[in-house]
């Protein structure tokens, strides 16, 4: 399988997860699911207008935001990188 980009950003005790083609996002959640990462998560979301899709996964005792994105960044054909908080303040780079 190709690499791929998957967009993680962190909110409300979960993470989002974002990527490109549904297909995608069916074989990372399968390969999350064999490490027993989880066995559940919240619908994939097709977004009608573009080829991403999301979907979110709740952090519990076992599996911790930081620990989901230590298990993404080492699977070989995920190109993790992390969205903005879009709460947070804007950094001013003409400072």
């Amino acid at each position: 399988m190709k690499a791929f980009n998957v967009w993680l950003r962190r909110q409300d005790g979960a993470s989002q997860v974002r990527l490109e083609a549904i297909e995608n996002a069916e074989w990372l959640i399968n390969r999350l699911s064999a490490s027993f990462v989880f066995k559940t998560c919240e619908p994939l979301y097709e977004r009608p207008d573009s080829t991403e899709c999301t979907f979110r996964i709740a952090h519990n005792s076992q599996l911790s935001g930081p620990r989901l994105e230590r298990l993404l960044a080492g699977i070989h054909e995920v190109r993790l990188l992390r969205e903005p908080d879009p709460t947070a303040p804007a950094s001013n780079a003409n400072n």
